[in-house]
């Protein structure tokens, strides 16, 4: 199929960039996960490692002791939030880049909700860190999410489109 044609089925493309998403972010876990042991890291610069950590919680391993009922909570919160994302992007009429905000989303949310499923825990993978101190361990899937709520954020600051209304101007 022509790039050309593709312009023409924005849903179709959205369905795309979604699963590359999905696909790179499960792709990288895996990759990461048969390289270093569970545990284990791998020193790449003075300030970011390569590990293999699951977490059993949300971010920053919020829950992570909860006792194994946040597993289904998560599970479920996860997919409500793709499957509500995915219909708003596919079904209505949405914006390029709002759309697209919410492939990341539901990139994210999935790649995520496929380990949980899977393992039980999502498999975080990058460290960044100052000496002793390491912010919590993430993974592509948590990339998607943030850069989404930023984007996101962005657009809501941006300023409202004139509406274009039909009878006289005053």
């Amino acid at each position: 199929m022509p790039m050309m044609g593709l312009t023409q089925h924005p849903r179709l493309v959205w369905l795309m960039v979604v699963a590359l998403l999905v696909g790179a972010d499960q792709f990288t876990k895996a990759y990461f996960s048969s390289l270093i042991p569970l545990g284990g890291a791998l020193e790449v610069t003075t300030w970011f490692n390569l590990v293999h950590i699951l977490n059993t919680g949300a971010a920053f391993s919020l829950l992570a002791d909860a006792g194994g009922w946040q597993r289904y909570f998560f599970i479920t919160l996860a997919a409500v939030v793709v499957v509500v994302i995915s219909f708003a992007c596919l079904m209505r009429k949405a914006e390029h880049f709002e759309r697209y905000v919410g492939a990341a989303v539901v990139a994210g949310g999935g790649g995520n909700l496929i380990d949980r499923i899977q393992t039980d825990a999502v498999v975080d993978f990058l460290d960044i860190h100052w000496k002793a101190f390491h912010w919590p361990a993430f993974n592509l899937a948590d990339i998607y999410v943030v850069v989404a709520a930023l984007a996101y954020t962005v657009l809501s600051l941006r300023a409202p489109r004139a509406v274009e209304t039909a009878g006289p101007k005053l």
